[in-house]
């Protein structure tokens, strides 16, 4: 069996180990049908957690 020329640095095998857990983001559907982000202002309605935040001009 083979053996490696060189040691695998501690970062290398972590980067390697670490692309593996992307994943895409989850959406929440608010009352009004859209999806949004999780923990994040609605950009449509100017909601979050069902009051309203900021005004949003139409």
């Amino acid at each position: 069996m083979g053996q490696p020329k060189r040691k695998h640095s501690k970062q290398r095998s972590r980067k390697r180990r670490g692309a593996n857990r992307f994943q895409e983001p989850q959406l929440a559907k608010e009352p009004d049908g859209t999806f949004v982000r999780p923990h994040r202002v609605n950009p449509e309605s100017g909601q979050y957690r069902g009051r309203q935040v900021f005004d949003v001009e139409a």
